[in-house]
């Protein structure tokens, strides 16, 4: 989350006489994350439910794309995945246009999350993301990622020339990266929809407890295992750049009590999880070297995901990360 856009409180208050959750009583905008304008709204609705967030989409999320996030929340929904809803507006549409940018409004979803993430949050997020896997199966609308390994080069030659001025040697780091896994990126894996960005500022607890998933806009249909590789790099590191197998084993066990990997799955998910790796290294790079003016955030560190890279390519199986293959997982 974030804001790139401003808006005038008055074409705010014109933009929600199209929906029919009250007049606008307050807003603010939410300046963490990289990639939307976020805002939290009150409204003059009941105070149970007057409560709403505003997203502005910006950058690498096409207005075409929309409705596949937009559905697969209420799909999930439906399934018992605990998620925001969109608000539909007085002419029955999920979404339109506010400050030159498409926009939705949804429902505020109770619970803050996890800054220091401990194993029973690893649970939580292993178990949930294996549901929404799950829930997704019948899920009718698709979407190819456009950040899976065919993305990756595209986003490295909009870098690759500045890479060094962030860390020396770090352009023919990722190069040398890009090429393995390019030539050994897996295609014969089970594929479904996959959040592909539940880092810990998208998962809402209350407690321990997951109370929901948020933040949508990257979801599609990839390799499901995938999925589990992005959460393993994004909730099993210290602050230190240290890998907590604790955190990894919680992870990997809930997900397999709720849906089992296959071995092929599990052999593979070291190389996934360097995928993962680089696919974040690269879109924060980019980030980084070019944050708009006057931008409210802070750009994410790239180089924490080099140290996460060069962790996972030393990972030889599943074993490193606290399980063992073939156990509880399958």
């Amino acid at each position: 989350m974030a804001v790139y856009t401003d808006v005038a409180a008055e074409d705010l208050a014109e933009f929600l006489k199209g929906y029919d959750i009250g007049e606008l009583l307050s807003y603010k905008g939410i300046a963490e994350g990289v990639e939307n304008s976020n805002f939290l709204l009150h409204t003059s609705q009941d105070a149970n439910i007057g409560s709403y967030i505003l997203t502005l989409y910006e950058k690498r999320v096409a207005e075409d794309d929309l409705p596949y996030f937009l559905s697969l929340m209420a799909h999930l929904a439906e399934r018992g995945v605990s998620c925001p809803q969109p608000a539909k507006n007085r002419e029955g549409a999920v979404y339109s246009r506010l400050a030159g940018r498409p926009a939705a409004i949804i429902n505020f979803l109770e619970g803050i999350w996890p800054r220091r993430p401990n194993a029973a949050h690893c649970s939580g997020v292993g178990e949930a993301i294996a549901k929404m896997h799950l829930a997704g199966a019948d899920f009718p609308l698709f979407r190819t990622n456009p950040l899976s390994v065919a993305g990756w080069r595209p986003l490295f030659d909009l870098s690759a020339d500045r890479a060094d001025s962030v860390q020396a040697g770090l352009r023919d780091f990722i190069a040398r990266e890009l090429t393995h896994l390019e030539a050994c990126w897996p295609n014969d894996l089970p594929v479904g929809v996959i959040h592909a960005d539940l880092f810990p500022d998208n998962v809402f607890f209350l407690g321990d407890h997951l109370s929901g998933l948020i933040d949508f806009p990257f979801s599609c249909n990839d390799i499901l295992a995938y999925d589990v590789a992005i959460c393993l790099n994004a909730w099993c590191f210290e602050p230190d750049h240290s890998f907590n197998v604790t955190k990894a084993r919680a992870l990997l066990n809930a997900y397999g009590r709720e849906r089992q990997l296959s071995e092929a799955e599990q052999a593979a998910l070291p190389l996934l999880a360097r995928g993962a790796a680089l696919r974040f290294l690269l879109t924060r790079l980019v980030d980084f070297l070019n944050v708009p003016p006057g931008a409210l955030v802070k750009p994410k560190d790239p180089l924490e995901y080099v140290r996460k890279l060069r962790f996972q390519q030393s990972v030889q199986s599943v074993r490193d990360y606290g399980v063992a293959q073939s156990g509880c997982l399958a």
